[in-house]
């Protein structure tokens, strides 16, 4: 399941072979082997705060063996749902490998969504147990009562609110755990992912979707590991872009990943982090890239030590790809996945695979293609749609109780992604745009329904629609359309007011950066509005 160790992409392709076994445990697989080989080794540095805190494989091992046994005490049996909201730090790695050393379902959890988005996930998820710290705490104490399910919450800051202490959960428990035994296809993950009909859905995924990444992991990054290699991605670890294409990954690979927390990214200190932990391999957005393109002369000033640099998550685009090159000395290898079906086109320098403007080629192992809406391959240059075939070890194995949507996103063996795109003559797969109404922005993909559903709650507004707008920086904003209530007047203070609204009940991300007040919404005969019109207005 590891990349042939050749330095073209032909004989990749022709030699990469599947060997999943048939028995796998993430949590297993990413740090026990480790920490009975080299106890000492390095698994998480915590960078936060100009300090280093060093977390050891055997330290993990240990922590997560006693987390397992905390979890157990407390009723966590195999299958439950355990929820973990904590920005980047040993605790997230520790959580999520006692999780699945239960062989109970991870349910990661960003730390910037607000009350309204946690009520929603948790409570659809049926999450028996919560791992968070006081801010988490806090968030839920107002919905605790709506979460008929949860049994607890723990938090890393000690026992407050009705949080059980963490820390001491640990302490208190029996070192010894044996891990359950789970087959490849067991549950081990359900990540929320947005849509444009309906509420987020759970895509729920198997121990597999670790080994079927790990292929995707080592192509951009120039077949990782190498030695030395030492990975560092800005983005949030409940992402699947951190979960499972850096922090899991490099776990698996016995390769230390750098965790640091900070309020919001800054080029400037992003490239002080990588100079003074000396990163080799990283994984940062094209927005965040865009911001480290604001710098001027970044390698003159910073000492880097850099050898990959991957994006994905949006389009990357020609520019920035040119500035890598010419300001940073790399090829910035760009990726494509989706929360269902991660990691499964990308480029890879070192293996000649790298064009600006393009996502690159099928990471060996995948079949991916664009296609018709009949299911046929469209010929090169032809738009279609991206797809990629069935069964393979990074798809999910079904949207969290919603077969009907599940079904719907396969047209025959095709697990169809929304995404528009073409291919060259060469094999290059090139993004286009979306056939659905998905907002990205700053690398995360944004469902118009669960922000026009907030915008609802509040007294002055009568209807709201969501779009996405182009934005330079974030590839598009969040742009509201909303028809208030009679009486209400418009003002700047009102939509300062709503922008406030939906940020504290959703999340920073997902908030509308532009408001505007209109009379009407354009709608079909059926009551549905055509976002299409909307998006086309200045």
């Amino acid at each position: 399941m590891l990349l042939p160790d050749a330095r073209d992409y032909a004989s990749l392709v022709r030699d990469f072979v599947w060997r999943v076994p048939a028995r796998f445990n993430i949590g297993a697989a990413c740090c026990d082997g480790w920490a009975a080989r080299e106890p000492g080794r390095p698994a998480v540095l915590d960078a936060t705060g100009g300090g280093l805190r060093v977390t050891t494989f055997a330290d993990l091992k240990d922590r997560s063996d006693r987390l397992a046994n905390a979890l157990r005490a407390r009723g966590v049996r195999r299958g439950d749902r355990v929820a973990i909201l904590l920005p980047q730090s040993a605790d997230v790695a520790a959580s999520h490998l006692a999780v699945y050393k239960l062989g109970a379902v991870a349910l990661p959890l960003a730390a910037l969504f607000g009350v309204d988005a946690l009520e929603y996930r948790l409570n659809d998820a049926g999450v028996a147990a919560l791992i968070t710290d006081a801010a988490g705490v806090a968030k839920v104490a107002g919905v605790r009562a709506a979460l008929p399910d949860l049994r607890f919450v723990a938090s890393i800051d000690g026992a407050d609110g009705g949080a059980l202490d963490f820390q001491r959960m640990i302490a208190d428990a029996d070192p010894a755990f044996a891990c359950v035994d789970t087959s490849a296809d067991d549950p081990a993950m359900m990540i929320y992912t947005s849509g444009t009909t309906g509420p987020p859905k759970g895509a729920l995924h198997a121990h597999r979707v670790l080994p079927g990444h790990l292929p995707g992991v080592q192509f951009p990054h120039d077949h990782l590991p190498q030695p030395g290699d030492l990975m560092w991605t800005p983005a949030d670890w409940a992402w699947a872009g951190g979960l499972l294409n850096v922090l899991l990954p490099a776990l698996y690979f016995g390769l230390p990943v750098v965790a640091y927390r900070a309020p919001r990214f800054d080029a400037e200190a992003a490239f002080g982090l990588m100079e003074r932990m000396a990163i080799r391999n990283a994984f940062v957005p094209p927005t965040a890239l865009r911001m480290l393109r604001s710098v001027e002369r970044p390698a003159g000033r910073y000492k880097l030590a850099l050898r990959t640099l991957a994006s994905g998550g949006e389009s990357l685009g020609a520019q920035v790809w040119e500035w890598g090159r010419a300001e940073l000395g790399l090829a910035i290898n760009e990726f494509y996945g989706q929360t269902e079906c991660n990691l499964v086109l990308a480029s890879c320098a070192d293996a000649g695979v790298s064009r600006p403007g393009a996502i690159g080629k099928a990471v060996p192992g995948h079949t991916v293609a664009v296609i018709r809406p009949d299911g046929r391959a469209c010929a090169p240059g032809e738009p279609g749609q991206i797809a990629i075939a069935r069964p393979d070890p990074v798809m999910f194995l079904e949207y969290w109780r919603q077969p009907e949507a599940t079904a719907r996103k396969f047209i025959g063996d095709w697990m169809t992604t929304g995404d528009q795109g073409h291919v060259d003559e060469d094999g290059y797969v090139f993004f286009v745009g979306r056939d659905d109404d998905v907002i990205t922005s700053s690398g995360y993909r944004i469902g118009p329904t669960e922000i026009e559903d907030c915008l609802l709650r509040h007294p002055a507004v009568a209807i709201a629609a969501v779009v996405g707008q182009p934005d330079a920086l974030r590839t598009e904003i969040v742009r509201a359309f909303l028809v208030l209530k009679p009486g209400v007047q418009a003002s700047q203070e009102l939509a300062s007011e709503i922008q406030g609204f939906v940020r504290t009940r959703l999340s920073a991300h997902e908030y509308p950066r532009r408001i505007d007040f209109v009379d009407e919404l354009p709608m079909t005969t059926t009551g549905k509005i055509i976002r299409r019109l909307l998006r086309d207005r200045p």
